[in-house]
């Protein structure tokens, strides 16, 4: 095992000082979840007064509190958020208008904007399904939930260059090279490599893609035993939007590439739909998670909160942090102002101005997530004290 951390280490740094070459192998690099450019994305956090947050007065703070305690869980640990977790917890029964006033009081709001200093962005939904499933593949229960292989290797880059935290390079080892881990594509056409490692069988193909897309769900067996599954790891390669893409083949029109419209696409269209999945190279492994647990476990290692949880990009939100959020409805101009606790991320949520609102569990949860694709803005709330990343550096 040393030889082969130390033959990882090597092969990060030989890729990474690759990018500022031109290449001329054939060979193509190791599959990276994020952008290959990690200087694209800056993170922008403006400091601004509470009044610039409009909806911030009418908001129920009491829901996104229960959310950020469970932050804190993570977050005490931290110099920047220890005292202030401290004070939180001491915080417990109050009502919501105290509890305003604690986050006025120690927090200052700081408006996420682009790296073009434009300020709105794209939000989306996710939700956790619910599918039907067996421990046994049978001929109705054919598609099956992988858990992670041995083989998929993953190197942490802070490691080697603390300035790309948050990136990880993911692939195999091919006699003593580092390759790409096996696409979407090739695990389909050749499952050979990841037999054995079959965690449940469901029914249903869009499901199971759906599923990992959401990132975790539960899965109903034949018994009536519900199991609830999480994500463990993923692939490497970059996430392609499959919505996009019905409608750039002109199959979709743009207001029906929904989640919704998507699968009654592929209800009309049984012999494209294994096609048309393949396009998304991305693919998740997942693990068991205990039923105990109150919610799907975020990135953050903490449960989620329904209609308060929100995945970022952490490159640019820092996981944990309370997030201002101001949309609108799913498919509607109606306004949603809300606290949210940035607590998970995901491979499509990439960018400053970019979220993912939790809905919770069960078919309100799957309609509101799958229409959702609204533009919204975001404020971070953080302690008093902190001072933004690019400060730091022009200082």
């Amino acid at each position: 095992m040393k030889d082969q951390s130390a033959l990882l280490a090597v092969a990060a740094l030989l890729l990474l000082n690759a990018c500022t070459i031109v290449s001329t192998t054939p060979t193509p690099p190791v599959a990276i979840e994020t952008p290959a450019a990690p200087t694209s994305l800056v993170p922008m956090l403006k400091p601004t007064d509470w009044n610039a947050l409009t909806g911030w007065a009418e908001d129920d703070i009491l829901p996104a509190w229960d959310a950020f305690l469970r932050s804190c869980a993570v977050l005490k640990n931290q110099p920047l958020w220890g005292e202030t977790c401290i004070q939180a917890a001491a915080m417990r029964g109050q009502n919501s208008a105290i509890l305003r006033k604690f986050f006025e009081s120690r927090f200052v709001p700081h408006q996420v904007l682009n790296s073009d200093g434009s300020d709105n962005g794209l939000i989306t939904g996710y939700y956790e399904p619910l599918l039907k499933g067996s421990r046994k593949q049978s001929k109705r229960y054919r598609y099956p939930l992988y858990s992670t292989p041995d083989e998929l290797l993953v190197v942490d880059l802070s490691e080697v260059y603390p300035e790309l935290k948050n990136m990880r390079l993911r692939g195999r080892l091919q006699g003593r090279k580092i390759i790409p881990y096996y696409s979407r594509s090739d695990i389909a056409s050749n499952p050979a490599p990841l037999q054995g490692r079959e965690l449940l069988w469901v029914d249903d193909e869009i499901d199971l893609f759906f599923l990992q897309i959401q990132g975790s769900g539960r899965v109903q067996l034949e018994n009536g035993e519900v199991v609830r599954v999480g994500y463990s790891e993923q692939n490497g390669h970059p996430y392609k939007s499959i919505g996009k893409l019905l409608v750039e083949r002109g199959e979709l029109p743009l207001e029906k590439a929904s989640m919704q419209g998507i699968r009654a696409w592929g209800q009309r269209n049984p012999h494209k739909l294994g096609e048309l999945l393949r396009q998304n190279s991305s693919f998740v492994f997942f693990r068991e998670v205990p039923t105990a647990v109150p919610g799907p476990l975020g990135s953050l290692g903490v449960p989620l909160t329904a209609g308060r949880s929100l995945a970022v990009d952490p490159r640019a939100v820092p996981q944990g942090a309370p997030v201002f959020l101001a949309t609108t409805w799913p498919n509607t101009d109606k306004q949603l102002y809300r606290l949210m606790v940035a607590q998970d991320t995901g491979g499509a949520i990439k960018g400053n101005v970019r979220a993912d609102f939790f809905w919770g569990f069960g078919i309100e949860a799957a309609e509101q997530a799958g229409k959702m694709k609204q533009a919204g803005k975001m404020w971070v709330l953080m302690p008093t004290g902190y001072v933004p990343e690019a400060q730091i550096r022009r200082n």
